[in-house]
């Protein structure tokens, strides 16, 4: 049996309880044994991370000690899969660019703010975390602008005003472990769209510890 960490909390408009049950749920039944803390006091723990073969964190903003911080990638990078959504893994940290080196981007703006409509385009068919998901929509919710790293495989993209497509999801790794990262995610109910939750729980399962 796998092992997760889900790690929650930070700004409450992101419902990080709701988004944890969530996705903690869709892993139970995936067989996972999942383990959920609720302060960042878990990243303290470098022994329990390294026992994990999944670690999702989902804490808006907030910052990382250096120990902390070191922790984590380390974990990662001796093989513990990372992943997760907006509201706890791409706006996050905003000062520990070591972990945002490691997800591979990070936040900067949601022009328009919440938008009627914006469609969702998979570019690679074939990786097991987009295979057989069509294009989508969202509805009523945030688009993101992200700096992102150009070493990225990305999965999924939205086109954005002024002409260029922006990533929403992809993979990378780091030193052993396997990081995946969807941006979609204002709240629990962008998830009601069944492929953004297909893509955010597909996206776990990829990069878990194989």
């Amino acid at each position: 049996m796998k092992k997760v960490l889900f790690v929650w909390g930070g700004w409450e408009g992101h419902t990080p309880q709701e988004t944890t049950e969530l996705f903690a749920s869709g892993l139970a039944e995936s067989d996972f044994d999942v383990l959920i803390r609720d302060r960042l006091e878990a990243f303290d723990d470098g022994e329990l991370l390294r026992s994990m073969d999944l670690i999702v964190p989902n804490w808006t903003m907030g910052t990382l000690t250096e120990q902390q911080e070191r922790h984590l990638c380390e974990a990662v990078a001796g093989g513990v899969g990372l992943a997760g959504w907006h509201g706890g893994m791409g706006d996050a940290f905003r000062t520990n660019t070591a972990y945002q080196h490691m997800v591979g981007g990070q936040f900067v703006a949601h022009p328009g703010d919440l938008l009627p409509a914006w469609d969702v385009r998979i570019v690679d068919h074939e990786h097991p975390i987009t295979a057989g998901l069509a294009d989508f929509t969202m509805h009523d919710t945030e688009r993101y602008y992200l700096h992102v790293d150009p070493s990225n495989h990305v999965l999924a993209t939205t086109w954005m005003e002024g002409g260029f497509d922006m990533p929403v999801a992809w993979t990378r790794t780091w030193g052993r472990g396997r990081v995946a990262y969807v941006s979609i995610g204002h709240t629990f109910e962008d998830f009601a769209v069944p492929e953004a939750r297909a893509l955010v729980q597909r996206s776990l399962l990829w990069a878990a510890r194989s």
